[in-house]
């Protein structure tokens, strides 16, 4: 150790309080130590509070959000070891870093091969021909709304919510041609109805995942959310369909549509074929969903193999399928698996880190105590997704598991929809709403979603609802 640095450390040691040391110090080596009234604990909350302040702020500052999360993680952990290290008790840091490393690296593989899939149909153009299929079929402005939003509901559940609204706000941009009103009031739709999708499915969003690789809810129990999430969608955009222009957007016939790649949609085949082998893993072998994902890629990799054969056969005049061009159709799964977003990846783990690191201090305690000790669990999971609009529902969503507190199914259900669907509630509070913000730049900012939030806020108070009417918790 530098000589620099151990007086620092010895400062740093003296100054933790002696009434916090000495009750730790009586405790047993297995229980953790209750730092929430010390400096560790009280700086700690204040350094996540701040980088969170960041991520919030990021488009204004132009830091990516990965940053300030990823050093308050370390600086978290680095200040409880420093506490812990002082009482002797040095194994207990390095077993709790390890078991909130292992939780988020199953959520990292996880979404690495869902990430690579879509960006290998990406690359195939199926989303591009499903985009130029839908404007050439010149639809009006209000059916167009109302595709772009089943579309956006149906396929969050098994794309994700954020690349379902990236994908869609690229039709309505198209439609649209400088309409700012249309353009305006379907964006808000299609954030409203990817999370409402994404709610009822483990593949639709974040939380959801989360939620399903804990064990706390099996795959086919997240469809009994179907029915709010349907409700949740449908009663803003209903309200919202009467505020549409008139009228039918005009379509250059020569603009032509994209063609699918060859294989693209072969791809499309083995990430449900994924999805199903990592449902069976869980469901029937009781192994981690990651292992199936794991597989998963596994045919991919097979199958870019077969492409680049292809190709090959192509480059030296050999017979090969039609429509095949040697330089156009060139694949390789790493070059996928290096475009996913690694910022987001980074992202999830700082959050997870930083969040388990509050939770060890005994922050998550104190919280789930007053929340769902005294609040009761309704109105504990009710104020989740509110907070979901504000904070973002992944380090709330972590921290409701970090918690765990003993609610029945029908109550897990409900923090799963209100984490999932109370993002909607503001542009900010998803990230399908924060990466529309930038797409749709001008035409859908954070005031425009703002002036239908009420409306969002009856469709959220519906879908919960339908949920408690259902199962029997109202």
């Amino acid at each position: 150790m530098s000589m620099k640095i151990a007086p620092l450390l010895v400062f740093l040691l003296s100054l933790l309080p002696v009434q916090a040391l000495a009750s730790a110090a009586s405790a047993a080596s297995t229980t953790p130590m209750d730092l929430t009234t010390s400096w560790v604990g009280l700086l700690a909350l204040g350094l996540f509070a701040f980088a969170y302040v960041l991520v919030i702020f990021e488009e204004q500052i132009h830091l990516r959000k990965s940053k300030p999360v990823m050093a308050a993680a370390g600086v978290i952990w680095l200040l409880i070891a420093i506490a812990y290290n002082s009482m002797g008790r040095v194994h207990e840091v390095d077993d709790a870093i390890r078991h909130n490393f292992l939780e988020y690296a199953e959520l990292f593989f996880f979404l690495l091969v869902a990430m690579t899939y879509i960006n290998a149909m990406m690359e195939r153009r199926v989303f591009d021909a499903l985009r130029d299929w839908l404007v050439a079929r010149g639809f009006s402005y209000k059916a167009m709304f109302w595709m772009t939003g089943i579309l956006a509901f149906f396929i969050s559940p098994v794309a994700d919510n954020l690349t379902t609204a990236l994908i869609l706000c690229a039709v309505v941009l198209a439609v649209g041609e400088g309409n700012t009103k249309f353009i305006s009031i379907a964006c808000v739709n299609i954030v409203v109805a990817a999370n409402a999708g994404g709610a009822f499915s483990p593949f639709g969003d974040i939380t959801t995942l989360m939620v399903w690789q804990k064990g706390v809810l099996d795959f086919w129990t997240f469809f009994k959310l179907f029915l709010p999430s349907v409700v949740n969608f449908v009663v803003p955009a209903s309200i919202m369909y009467f505020a549409l222009p008139e009228g039918t957007p005009t379509h250059d016939p020569s603009a032509g549509e994209t063609k699918v790649r060859y294989g693209g949609l072969v791809i499309v085949g083995l990430f449900l074929a994924t999805i199903v082998t990592a449902v069976l893993f869980h469901s029937l072998l009781h192994i981690p969903p990651v292992f199936g994902m794991m597989t998963g890629l596994a045919y991919l990799n097979l199958y870019a193999f077969y492409l680049r054969k292809v190709e090959h056969m192509k480059g030296d005049n050999i017979l090969a399928p039609p429509g095949v061009n040697a330089e156009a159709e060139k694949f390789d799964v790493f070059e996928k698996i290096a475009k996913s977003e690694w910022d987001t990846l980074f992202f999830f783990y700082g959050v997870i880190m930083s969040v388990g690191g509050l939770g060890f201090i005994g922050y998550l305690g104190v919280t789930s105590e007053f929340m769902y000790g005294q609040m009761g669990a309704t109105y504990a999971n009710v104020l989740v997704g509110i907070l979901s609009a504000i904070v973002d529902n992944i380090p709330v969503m972590f921290a409701v598991l970090t918690m765990n507190p003993s609610m029945s199914e029908a109550q897990w259900l409900l923090v799963t929809l209100t984490a999932g669907v109370g993002g909607s509630l503001l542009s900010i509070g998803s990230a399908a709403g924060v990466a529309l913000m930038g797409q749709a730049r001008g035409y859908y900012t954070f005031f425009s979603h703002l002036k239908w939030a009420p409306v969002i806020a009856l469709g959220y108070a519906a879908s919960i609802f339908v949920h408690c009417w259902m199962s029997g918790i109202m």
